[in-house]
């Protein structure tokens, strides 16, 4: 009996849910850990590794869903399918790391005009360590898997793990420098120190969240497409027009017009046409739609009386 065999998008979608529920699971684990190195030790820095864990977990369950989302296919309230959602977990994602470092500052200033009184720094420092050495671990899969299965959800994920890893290297150096010196005060400061930095990845993610959602060009994306179609064109002897393209998430759709002299049949020119966005496709290295709308050079002002589009091609 013969085995189904599977399809390359199935082991895609089944590399990223894998990708996911390993970062939901690690993340989980990092909550509990963080929180028992800050119980044991009073330590703001560790407290605002600690928030950034629970975001984390936070942004994730929501990342999960949302992927699971963006891979169900078109139905009839959804004829572009569902893959926008990419754009609003990367925004959700952001406006969460914004949140925990907004907290991370308060508490670690209120801490600092309260007093500081910290103890058992050395087991809070270990137990911070591992985990920055495995969220550097996940996070680095996170992204080589977002950016080759082209899934924002992943990438950014991925990313925030990472920001979680280096707000843990910046709270062991606060913690060895007041270990060192005996200096409480590194302990704030490298908390708010750390808090900024993840304000800061935060506010990229929710930048590239709101240029996904407003359909924002991608110059590299554009120039290639360009590439192809002046290659193509120029070889066939025929013209084109109106190239535009926009990220619905995990597919990029690609749209031209493509302009024919009079007399060829139409069956000749659905046949280039089809040729010209299997090349398209064929050339692209992420998922792609290719849309192409066919007229006649000679009549083409004539029939268009107004201009239904500006040409950003150039």
């Amino acid at each position: 009996m013969l085995m189904p065999v599977d399809q390359p998008h199935d082991k895609e979608m089944r590399l990223q849910q894998f990708a996911m529920r390993l970062s939901l699971g690690v993340g989980f684990v990092m909550f509990g850990g963080k929180f028992l190195a800050y119980w044991i030790t009073g330590s703001a820095a560790i407290l605002s590794d600690a928030a950034e864990s629970v975001v984390h977990v936070v942004a994730v369950s929501f990342a999960t869903y949302s992927l699971w989302l963006s891979q169900q296919p078109p139905d009839p309230t959804h004829h572009y399918g569902h893959e926008k959602i990419s754009f609003f977990s990367a925004g959700f994602e952001g406006a969460m790391i914004v949140i925990a470092a907004l907290y991370i500052i308060y508490v670690s200033i209120q801490k600092w005009i309260a007093g500081l009184v910290l103890e058992h720094l050395g087991t809070g420092t270990l137990l911070v360590a591992g985990a920055a050495v495995i969220n550097g671990g996940l996070g680095t899969y996170l992204v080589w898997v977002g950016k080759k299965q082209h899934s924002l959800i992943l990438e950014a994920n991925g990313r925030h793990v990472l920001t979680d890893c280096y707000t843990s290297a910046g709270v062991i150096v606060g913690l060895l420098l007041t270990l060192r010196t005996g200096w409480l005060h590194f302990d704030p400061i490298l908390a708010i120190l750390v808090a900024l930095n993840i304000l800061w990845s935060g506010a990229k993610l929710m930048r590239q969240s709101i240029g996904g959602l407003m359909d924002e060009v991608d110059p590299e994306i554009q120039s290639r497409v360009r590439r192809i179609l002046d290659e193509k064109t120029t070889t066939l002897g025929i013209q084109y027009h109106g190239l535009r393209h926009r990220n619905a998430g995990n597919t990029i759709w690609i749209e031209f017009h493509l302009l024919f002299h009079e007399g060829i049949s139409l069956q000749a020119a659905h046949r280039t046409a089809t040729e010209i966005e299997e090349t398209i496709r064929s050339n692209l290295p992420f998922k792609a739609e290719v849309l192409s709308h066919l007229e006649t050079i000679e009549d083409h002002q004539r029939v268009h009386t107004r201009q239904h589009f500006e040409d950003f091609s150039d």
